[in-house]
Parts: C-alpha cells; sequence; structure tokens
C-alpha cells in the first residue's frame, strides 16, 4: 500500500512538472537580457519594453480580447439557454438531435468546424450579402457556435444535480415560473455560468485553428500573430507576451475564485438566516 501511496504521489509530481515547469522555464525567460532565447544573458525587462511599444502586438491583443469577451457572453446566454431546454424539458420530439447538434462541436475536429464555418459564411455572403467577407464579425460567430457548447454542458450538469424542492416550494407559493427562474435558478447556477463564461473566454482567446478559417484583412488575432512569429523563430518578446497572458488569465481565475467563494458563503448566510426565521 506505501509503495502504491509512493507511486501515486510521484506520478502526480511528475504530470505537474511536466505541464508547468516549462511554462515556468518560459516566464524566466522573458527576463533574459541575450537575443538568443536559450542562452542566458542576465536580468533585464528591455523585452516587456518593447512589447509595449509593438502597435501589431497591442492590436492583435485587443482585437483577441474583444472577440473574447463578446463571444463569452453570448455564449454563456445561448448555452444557459440551452442547457435549461436538455434538464427541464423532458423528453420532448427532436431532443436526440438538439443534443447531438450541441454535444458536436465538443468532438468535432476544429479543421473541421472551421472549414464549415468558412463554408457556411460564404455561402451566406453569395446568397444574402451578409457578412461582406471575413473579418473580427465572423471569427465572434465562429467562437459563439462552438464555446456555447462547453456551456450547456456546464450548465446542464448543474441543473441535473440540483435540488428542484426549492423551486416547486416556491411555485407551491404562488411564484410565477419566471420569478422562480430569477430568484431561484439563477442564483444557484450563477457560478456555472461563471465558470462557462471563463471557459468561453480562454477557449476564445486561445484559438487559433477556427480563426485562421474564419477571419480575413485586417482582423489578425493574437495567437495567430503568436504562430506567425514563431516560424520565424521564437524570440524573446514572444516569452515577454506570453508571459503576459498567463498573468492576466492567471488574476482573471483568482478573482472569479474570490468572488464565486464570496457568493457561496453569503448564500450560505442567508440559508441559514431563514432557517433561524422560521424556527
Amino acid at each position: 500500500m506505501q509503495n502504491r501511496s509512493v507511486f501515486l504521489l510521484s506520478t502526480l509530481c511528475f504530470g505537474f512538472a511536466f505541464l508547468y515547469v516549462p511554462i515556468l522555464i518560459m516566464m524566466a525567460y522573458s527576463f533574459n537580457s541575450s537575443r538568443l532565447v536559450t542562452v542566458w544573458g542576465g536580468f533585464s525587462t528591455q523585452w516587456y519594453g518593447k512589447l509595449l511599444e509593438n502597435d501589431q502586438v497591442i492590436d492583435a491583443a485587443l482585437l483577441s480580447l474583444k472577440i473574447a469577451v463578446v463571444s463569452a457572453s453570448f455564449a454563456t446566454i445561448l448555452g444557459t439557454f440551452a442547457g435549461l431546454t436538455l434538464a427541464r424539458l423532458g423528453r420532448f420530439k427532436g431532443r436526440t438531435l438538439f443534443s447531438g447538434m450541441i454535444s458536436a462541436p465538443l468532438i468535432m475536429p476544429d479543421v473541421i468546424t472551421g472549414l464549415s464555418l468558412l463554408l457556411l459564411f460564404v455561402s451566406l455572403e453569395t446568397l444574402i450579402g451578409w457578412p461582406s467577407g471575413r473579418g473580427a464579425t465572423t471569427v465572434t460567430l465562429a467562437h459563439i457556435t462552438f464555446s456555447m457548447a462547453y456551456v450547456a454542458v456546464i450548465i446542464q450538469s448543474r441543473l441535473t444535480s440540483m435540488d428542484n424542492s426549492v423551486e416547486e416550494a416556491a411555485m407551491d407559493l404562488g411564484s410565477t415560473p419566471l420569478r422562480v427562474m430569477w430568484d431561484i435558478t439563477l442564483p444557484i447556477i450563477a457560478p456555472a455560468m461563471v465558470s462557462g463564461w471563463l471557459l468561453s473566454f480562454t477557449l476564445s482567446l486561445d484559438d487559433l485553428v477556427i480563426a485562421s478559417f474564419t477571419n480575413g484583412p485586417g482582423s489578425t488575432t493574437l495567437p495567430m500573430l503568436i504562430f506567425s512569429k514563431v516560424k520565424l523563430g521564437v524570440t524573446p518578446d514572444i516569452n515577454a507576451l506570453a508571459t503576459l497572458i498567463v498573468g492576466v488569465v492567471t488574476l482573471g481565475v483568482v478573482v472569479a475564485g474570490f468572488l464565486m467563494f464570496r457568493a457561496e458563503k453569503q448564500r450560505d448566510r442567508d440559508v441559514q438566516v431563514a432557517i433561524a426565521a422560521n424556527e
């Protein structure tokens, strides 16, 4: 038993080291004063200064953030409705088809998804004249399409494990379904919605393949810019850019985790107050 525990702990440590040690090395070399990525020339922050002076990188980063925020917001709204439909409407006509369409983007290769969306946008432009070319709009629509599937799965799982007796009690006391949805269901699934939004934001910010198929001139996203630079060789400014991205994502996760923890504690206090009042 002890040998098995040592083996499992060693495997866990190796797995985490395999994932995070390269990231830590990359972050350390972003402060390298040498132009050679693999040769340490001393501590310096010059590459961060040069990165902030690069208008091409800043424009691509702002575009990626804009697309990620918009697509994550719409994906969360649509995915929440889809999750509610699958979790609450039971067996309805076309449920299997609807569930399959929701699950398809989860298992579909990005190349197939990107090519399909490209053909769709080209066909729509030919038939109705919209969208007029590819750009930030088409990339945003593409990201909404595959991100909402992840949100729907998260919301459906949360609703499936939720106790329906609270909603039933509220309706027995005279609340309308809309009021129950607003006052009870949405606060309960709010952490799942935040998780879905963060996941959608990360997927959009990280996407390269689908954006490559659906973008056009003047709409280069940050992953596409990084990929084009890496093909010519990794430079220290790329390490600095990647470090900034890791820092922003880490900060977002910490803030979201803190807000969710505080909301959960407040909800527990409200429940205790309600129980005490009934007693």
